[in-house]
């Protein structure tokens, strides 16, 4: 059995605590975890064992809230930040676990905002979006769900009208030519591509002759 002898909020960290036993320092706690011990407390084996699992748990949420402060994450972006840190897989999966009863984590809430948020502000194919989803993690059923009501042609033309302005002034071949790429980019296909392309031409060139894409066209 050993004796706290002192109890140190961290320079450094203000939220941890360092525990000294019998005039040494031991290891550091989260203060939450700490909150109950006073000096004088005697510690065995198992006791202090237990404070250090119940701090592991504390510092991987923390960890895990820290990252999900900077945007939403999926789960498997979440294990693996949590790996980084050299967390082990238990408490990954606890973490995972606390994270969802919060509503912290949910891959189809994740999702379905990265599809609107893609369509919104980065429009891509539905193909594009499933390659970006599963190199996030997400599993093929919840990614065929929150892709069930995308239309590739209006992304592709929504991708269009916040290019095209750019290649105005360009003749109708380098226009094609330009557009059709940026377009290809973004993964859409080329049976999406064409009538996508000729349809902003039109409306950016209105007082230029209509222009018909057809299978001939050079």
């Amino acid at each position: 059995m050993k004796k706290i002898t002192a109890l140190e909020v961290q320079k450094r960290n203000p939220n941890r605590v360092n525990v000294h036993l019998d005039g040494e320092f031991a290891f550091g706690l989260a203060r939450i975890t700490a909150a109950w011990l006073k000096v004088g407390d005697g510690l065995d084996d198992a006791k202090i064992q237990r404070l250090q699992a119940e701090d592991t748990k504390e510092r991987a949420i923390q960890q895990a809230l820290l990252f999900l402060s900077y945007r939403a994450r999926s789960e498997e972006e979440i294990r693996k930040n949590l790996r980084k840190h050299e967390f082990p897989e238990d408490v990954i999966e606890q973490t995972i676990e606390r994270l969802r009863q919060d509503g912290l984590a949910n891959d189809n809430q994740f999702a379905r905002a990265w599809v609107e948020n893609r369509s919104a502000f980065h429009p891509r194919s539905r193909r594009m979006l499933a390659m970006e989803m599963r190199q996030k993690g997400i599993d093929d059923e919840t990614t065929s769900t929150a892709l069930q009501h995308v239309d590739d042609e209006a992304l592709a033309y929504e991708a269009a009208l916040k290019k095209s302005n750019r290649f105005k002034d360009l003749g109708w071949l380098e226009y094609r030519k330009k557009l059709s790429g940026f377009l290809a980019r973004r993964g859409f296909s080329y049976s999406t591509i064409r009538p996508v392309v000729t349809r902003t031409w039109n409306e950016t060139h209105q007082n230029e002759k209509y222009f018909e894409e057809t299978e001939d066209t050079p």
